[in-house]
């Protein structure tokens, strides 16, 4: 592997990658070029090579990237040839969203352990796993070698919940509550903001819807 600053937005772009890959494979496409998967992702082919070939050289001039190999390399730069185990704290809705799609998921990042602190909560079952209270998170996380958090919890309680996933030993955090979160700088964190994508999706809706009442007035 090449030893090279990768950026984010390369990284970003595997598991997009991997998943039109894996849809390949599942429709039996042995093999596939920088150009069909440029089409597919509405990406420059180019684009893909170069972030493809920050890890290796993966695939051969005139013929493209053999699907099942590249899905196993990539899935290797991922570390998604090894088991991950996930925690996640805040069993609303979202947190039994998350953990229904993770059943199924055939990746090998798992959420292994569910926490809340609301008492009736404490005691169900999600998928088979019993929602336990935050005191036991610790022991948890370390007794299940636990390196990834998420948090959908409400905005107010994030910090908290934060600072307890790194006195755990977490390494990693996927935050889904709306509050930005200060975190030690060894501890990667990652926000899903549904709401600020909403918003700024609106701004573009309108911005295109203008652009085109303009563009009428002017014919």
């Amino acid at each position: 592997m090449k030893q090279a600053k990768i950026s984010e937005a390369v990284v970003r772009r595997l598991p997009i990658y991997l998943q039109v890959l894996n849809e390949l494979y599942n429709r039996e496409v042995q093999t596939v070029s920088s150009q069909e998967l440029g089409l597919k992702l509405d990406l420059n082919p180019a684009q893909i090579r170069k972030d493809l070939a920050y890890f290796g050289d993966f695939g051969r001039k005139g013929i493209g990237y053999d699907v099942s190999y590249l899905i196993e390399k990539i899935q290797q730069i991922l570390k998604l040839d090894q088991r991950i185990n996930v925690a996640l704290v805040g069993a609303g809705n979202l947190g039994h969203a998350l953990c229904n799609y993770n059943k199924y998921s055939k990746d090998n990042m798992k959420i292994v352990a569910v926490f809340d602190d609301h008492p009736s909560k404490i005691g169900t079952m999600i998928n088979n796993l019993p929602i336990m209270p935050m005191e036991k998170l610790k022991a948890v996380v370390e007794e299940n070698n636990i390196r990834i958090g998420i948090i959908t919890v409400p905005g107010p309680e994030a910090q908290n919940v934060a600072n307890q996933f790194v006195e755990a030993g977490i390494e990693g955090i996927l935050n889904f509550a709306p509050a930005i979160l200060r975190l030690p700088e060894h501890i990667r964190i990652h926000h899903a903001d549904f709401t600020r994508e909403l918003l700024s999706l609106a701004y573009y809706l309108n911005k295109e819807r203008n652009e085109l009442e303009d563009g009428s007035i002017m014919d």
